[in-house]
């Protein structure tokens, strides 16, 4: 990660890995918290051993995993290429994969050069989850340089397996935010991304490119991972890609696939946000005209079209229509714990998507314990929760299903109110 890199900036703590938890949503991912308290309030020698021993379990079963992607059986390398990006993504493992980061690294390499298909897609999956827990330096380098020459070969094979092209577009996107040092390899890469997204602009006579759903969706992926890349982009490199592909992305708003129309939408207003970020008073030869199309998107009626695919268009797109037409940006609050985080711009929005893409349901937990993570949202240390505190916040699941069930009422309730049923009508 080219800005404000930080050499020792790794994924996590040294302490106790403890297991992440979807059953008490009341903390969300509190419980792994011990492992950050103060020494004297340690729990009791039995609690100790049963924690000690677990961990010895569990750390035994990821040595299988990484002893399997060497397996013979394609199967046997698929159940534990997925094993190790289960535990990669729900908990923080920061000493026990930096000491067997480059054998991890090769197992990666040999599937990616030998797998077909999904076990490619696992291991380029498992690379990305690598890079996130040893976070940004010296470590995470080494295993992109052995991995990056690989993606880009997969990338820009046509004959390759297509869902693993789709995997790869964006692991290397990620990785190269996380891991890559040199912002020059950075625009390489980028470039690497245009040569895929770029097919599928409408060309000058209005005429739209033959493409299949699948090539559509690696496209589509090309594209999010550059709009990631934008994000670390000295100035001089975006004032060459504004002036470049802003007038040729409102192409892509005419895709036949609902996705990459809604990725072009994002990407665009990005774009705008970052340009108004340099000069406030940015201008676009042809603003008129995008927001004729974006507003078009937002209130889409058009029979041919999937309902559900048209209410998503138009719920993204009266966001992006509000960016490029005002600057605005619709702010999410983010809550892990006892902390809050603010999505509250379109690079905030891009890098959080493309964290949470991988790591799914334990992005809660590398937001409160992830050091890079925290480091990346601007978060500070990992907060220090002891045991007692942890006790206070929780509550029974009968009083969570009470909670849960008032705020879906009130939900309802306003949803409800502010709901415009005339967009739908005409469309039975």
């Amino acid at each position: 990660m080219p800005r404000n890199k930080k050499k020792n900036s790794r994924g996590g703590q040294h302490g106790h890995v403890q297991p992440f938890s979807d059953e008490d949503a009341s903390i969300e991912t509190l419980s792994h918290c011990s492992s950050f308290s103060d020494v004297t309030s340690g729990p009791d020698d039995g609690g100790e051993a049963s924690e000690d021993a677990a961990q010895e379990d569990f750390q035994y079963k990821l040595k299988g995993f990484i002893d399997s992607t060497v397996d013979k059986s394609a199967k046997t390398r698929q159940g534990a290429l997925d094993g190790l990006k289960t535990a990669l993504a729900t908990r923080i493992l920061y000493e026990f994969i930096s000491e067997r980061r480059m054998t991890v690294t090769d197992s990666i390499e040999r599937c990616l050069k030998k797998g077909k298909g999904d076990e490619q897609r696992a291991a380029a999956s498992l690379a990305c989850l690598l890079c996130i827990q040893l976070g940004s330096g010296i470590e995470s380098e080494e295993v992109f340089k052995t991995l990056k020459p690989i993606f880009k070969n997969i990338l820009a094979d046509g004959s390759a397996n297509i869902q693993a092209r789709q995997a790869v577009a964006t692991s290397l996107g990620l990785c190269t935010l996380v891991a890559e040092d040199d912002i020059l390899d950075v625009h390489a890469t980028m470039e690497c991304f245009e040569n895929l997204f770029t097919r599928s602009y409408v060309r000058a006579d209005g005429t739209c490119p033959l493409i299949n759903p699948q090539t559509s969706a690696l496209h589509t992926n090309a594209l999010l991972s550059w709009a990631l890349l934008l994000t670390i982009c000295t100035a001089n490199q975006l004032r060459d890609i504004l002036r470049k592909h802003l007038p040729k992305l409102p192409r892509l708003l005419e895709s036949e696939d609902v996705n990459m129309r809604i990725a072009a939408g994002e990407t665009i207003a990005l774009l705008f946000e970052l340009a108004r970020d340099m000069d406030a008073e940015f201008e676009f030869d042809d603003w008129e005209e995008l927001c004729d199309k974006l507003n078009a998107l937002a209130t889409d009626c058009n029979k041919h079209r999937a309902k559900t695919d048209k209410r998503k268009q138009r719920s993204v797109f009266r966001d992006v229509l509000k960016a490029v037409e005002e600057g605005d940006f619709q702010t999410e609050t983010i809550r892990f714990g006892t902390e809050r985080m603010t999505i509250d711009s379109w690079v905030r929005k891009r890098t959080y998507d493309a964290f949470r893409e991988f790591v799914g349901s334990g992005m809660n937990y590398h937001l409160q314990g992830n050091e890079f993570i925290r480091d990346v949202f601007e978060l500070g240390p990992p907060m220090l929760v002891d045991s007692a505190t942890m006790k206070a916040m929780k509550i029974s699941r009968f009083e969570r299903h009470l909670h849960n069930s008032a705020a879906f009422k009130a939900r309802t309730k306003a949803r409800s109110k502010f709901r415009d049923k005339r967009v739908d009508v005409g469309e039975f």
